[in-house]
């Protein structure tokens, strides 16, 4: 189960909860059948309870929105994309370190 702060994106929400923000953003691409994102999904969770006002955690499953997991090339998942005021600056595929994630979004 996700958190209340991990927010999910989908087609109809992903500019004004990503693109149209002016801050940093996490993004999981993920799917349920996924192993490694079922490994990943309490990470996502904790993340976001520790992150700075002004950055967001989100979630897109990839079988629901293709058309935006193809938009952002992810060919593997779990990859997280790093927005910052809307644009895709870098990426993680696979499962990393929490703290690799949280100095990646910091650092944005």
């Amino acid at each position: 189960m996700s958190s209340e702060k991990v927010i999910t994106i989908n087609m109809e929400n992903f500019e004004t909860e990503i693109l149209s923000y002016n801050g940093a953003v996490m993004v999981d691409f993920w799917a349920e059948w996924c192993g490694p994102c079922k490994a990943l999904s309490p990470t996502i969770d904790e993340i976001s309870q520790e992150l700075d006002a002004g950055m967001k955690v989100c979630k897109i499953n990839v079988d629901d929105n293709q058309a935006l997991a193809q938009q952002f090339r992810v060919m593997s998942i779990p990859t997280v994309v790093f927005f910052k005021n809307g644009e895709a600056v870098n990426r993680f595929v696979g499962v990393r370190e929490k703290n690799e994630y949280i100095e990646m979004i910091k650092s944005l």
